[in-house]
């Protein structure tokens, strides 16, 4: 009886310290993606050429859509025990 409880206790710490490490790659990977959004605001709020500002309105929809997705599943993983 006392290995199973060993057992399940380390069980639950493998799945916590897994969680955990997801957690911390989706905020490293939510931080690049802040930092690559800056990126193409600042591009877009400096270049006059039309095509560019096309491209820099794609861009930016495209990593607000990234941010959103990785926030969402941040939220999740935090509403996990």
């Amino acid at each position: 009886m006392e290995q199973r409880t060993s057992l399940f206790h380390q069980r639950k710490q493998s799945v916590r310290k897994q969680r955990e490490e997801e957690r911390k790659s989706l905020r490293a990977s939510l931080a690049s993606t802040q930092a690559q959004l800056h990126q193409a605001y600042c591009g877009f709020n400096h270049t006059s050429d039309q095509d560019l500002v096309e491209s820099y309105v794609f861009e930016i929809k495209a990593l607000q859509s990234r941010y959103d997705y990785l926030l969402r599943q941040i939220k999740e993983l935090e509403r996990v025990p």
